[in-house]
């Protein structure tokens, strides 16, 4: 596997994701910016859940599903109310992944104390970085090479 595309090497040449800028750099829009974006601060606000799955999703790079981190985030907030200690681990993983700083506070405490307006906030993100988080990583890898989806690879093939 590539380290920083999550692919069989053979299908790695062939992606062109949106590139993280090369040195520090500044979120796109504030924590409290959520009225920049409606579509996603609505979604965040009505179904946390499925925001965050989208989010996590595109920061795995598709290692895990967006379903599977949507279920996780929603049976944490159901049974223990305290999903940010899922959460702001994402918000971790996007700032060091687009250089960005740890602001206003640590992650943790960001997540735990305004989730929805931090989730906004890494959609909008996402979303200024070329990602379209509602289509998922499969969705956005194809739409970064222009539609060309690589067939997968079958037993055997990994070796030649």
């Amino acid at each position: 596997m590539d380290s920083s595309t999550g692919l069989p090497p053979q299908f790695a040449s062939n992606y062109n994701p949106p590139q993280p800028m090369t040195g520090p750099s500044q979120w796109s829009t504030g924590l409290c910016d959520c009225g920049k974006d409606c579509s996603s601060c609505c979604l965040t606000c009505w179904c946390t859940f499925i925001s965050f799955g989208q989010i996590a999703e595109i920061v795995d790079k598709g290692t895990t599903s967006c379903g599977v981190h949507g279920a996780i985030h929603l049976m944490l907030a159901l049974l223990t109310g305290c999903e940010c200690v899922y959460s702001f681990q994402y918000r971790s993983k996007l700032r060091h992944q687009y250089m960005l700083p740890e602001e206003p506070c640590n992650d943790c405490l960001v997540h735990c104390c305004c989730e929805s307006c931090a989730l906004c906030q890494e959609y909008r993100e996402l979303k200024y970085r070329g990602f379209n988080p509602s289509l998922g990583w499969e969705g956005n890898l194809a739409r970064h090479n222009q539609g060309v989806v690589l067939p997968p690879v079958g037993p055997g093939e990994m070796e030649r």
